[in-house]
């Protein structure tokens, strides 16, 4: 594999990144690198997440900013913390890869929402948003060993935020995520970016007013990610067991009025609690060439929301295989949104099996 150029990643040894450990990895130690690394892996897979709106990318980016670290470790001349230095690699390989790329889209994106009584149209293989598994994500704690990992009090990882980001131009969306979700300086987000200062306010203020535009409403002053409250984990409890039992008449009642449902890789939206429930009522009867069996769900974490995967059995199986992962938001004890991903490469991820014997719970 050839060489890849980093751009002017220099930094200042923390006392956290251990001198002694740096010093050992810049001489060829690959465990005190991978000792060095390892601890940042999730917050720079979120990171990357974040750039590009993929899980399966993030993972591939993630290894990528390391291989590229390990390869300009003998240019690393101790200016700025390791942690900064390895951010300033992850963003430049996510710039590198978003490059000429289209950016990843939710089915709203592409057409006006769906009619409940059309026919189902084949999956679309194109980018797709991806959901993240919290498994893989805790928010980075203060340090008084490393100062630049301090609590951000609006780093999030809700899927609106992440949809809207994707909006952005790369280098927009780059300096965003490091000002306003990371909480770095202008200062340093000009040096990372390569750019003045005046350069991203410029860019923080037209992405800010990309981003006002595609939040939803009740999202424009975006929080921080949280656990799901008691009452959002209750009202998933009475969704899975309202879809489990195939209760149109409960599922109704949960959704919002302007409830909005999505299913990539299907290029198809609907909008409405009429529209909804028309559109589950024909894949719930049995006698519909539409009907997709019985289903059992399972609660997961998933961009920190109320989510569910979704287990099928069909006419004839002996078991419930994978089926999707819905993610929810919830406003004011009601579904306003649902994002059901029928990717079944995701479950692994999210550590679900594939099937569901009846004895399983």
């Amino acid at each position: 594999m050839p060489d890849v150029e980093t751009r002017a990643e220099g930094g200042r040894v923390g006392v956290g990144d251990g001198e002694a450990t740096v010093a050992a990895a810049r001489a060829g130690d690959e465990p005190a690198f991978a000792a060095l690394v390892e601890r940042h892996r999730g917050e720079l897979r979120v990171h990357c997440y974040r750039m590009l709106g993929s899980f399966d990318e993030a993972e591939d980016l993630t290894q990528e900013t390391f291989l590229r670290a390990w390869r300009s470790l003998g240019g690393f001349e101790g200016r700025s913390s390791f942690r900064a230095w390895l951010y300033r690699i992850a963003t430049n390989a996510c710039l590198d890869a978003l490059d000429g790329r289209a950016h990843r889209v939710l089915p709203r994106h592409l057409a006006g929402p769906s009619d409940p009584g059309a026919a189902l149209p084949p999956p679309a293989d194109i980018a797709w948003l991806q959901p993240f598994p919290d498994r893989l994500w805790e928010p980075v704690a203060p340090s008084e060993t490393e100062p630049d990992s301090m609590v951000v009090t609006r780093e999030t990882i809700e899927l609106a935020f992440l949809a809207a980001l994707q909006h952005l131009p790369p280098r927009q969306r780059a300096a965003l995520i490091l000002s306003d979700v990371l909480g770095w300086p202008a200062k340093q987000t000009a040096a990372l970016l390569e750019g003045s200062v005046a350069s991203v306010n410029s860019a923080l203020q037209r992405a800010r007013a990309t981003l006002r535009e595609h939040l939803p409403e009740r999202r424009l002053d975006w929080a921080p990610s949280a656990e799901p409250t008691e009452r959002e984990r209750a009202v998933l409890r009475r969704y899975m067991d309202a879809m489990e039992r195939a209760d149109l008449a409960a599922v109704a009642d949960l959704l919002a009025e302007d409830v909005r449902a999505e299913m990539p890789p299907w290029p198809m939206w609907f909008r409405g609690r009429d529209a909804v429930v028309a559109t589950l009522a024909e894949s719930w009867d049995a006698g519909s060439p539409d009907y997709v069996g019985r289903f059992r769900m399972l609660p997961v974490r998933a961009n920190r929301q109320p989510a569910a995967a979704a287990y099928v059995r069909r006419p004839g199986e002996p078991v419930h295989s994978a089926f999707g992962i819905g993610v929810l938001r919830i406003e004011n004890d009601r579904i306003a949104e649902v994002v059901a991903f029928h990717d079944l490469s995701l479950f692994p991820a999210f550590a679900l099996p594939t099937t569901l014997s009846s004895e399983d719970r």
